[in-house]
């Protein structure tokens, strides 16, 4: 987050073993909804962990959008690289 903040990156890129963010753990949660996108605040307020409190509030705080997709789909990374809609993304 800092990198892509000093970078004045356009988004950050969070691959993860999910593919996307949920309203609970869908691991554990037959019923986990997911986000398609969601606002940081909506993400404390549901005390969903996207990612380290730190890197969150730094995002938050630069308007940086987090797109958070599932890293082992062939072809996720590209996607996600292109701007194309792919998991979830936490904006403002």
């Amino acid at each position: 987050a800092l990198r892509a903040s000093e970078l004045q990156c356009d988004v950050l890129l969070k691959a993860t073993n999910v593919d996307g963010v949920y309203d609970k753990d869908p691991n554990k949660h037959d019923d986990a909804v997911k986000y398609e996108e969601i606002s940081y605040q909506d993400c404390i307020s549901q005390h969903l962990n996207v990612m380290d409190q730190a890197a969150f509030s730094l995002c938050m705080d630069q308007n940086l959008p987090i797109c958070v997709f599932k890293f082992d789909t062939t072809g996720s990374l590209l996607k996600a690289a292109k701007g194309e809609k792919i998991g979830t993304v936490v904006h403002n």
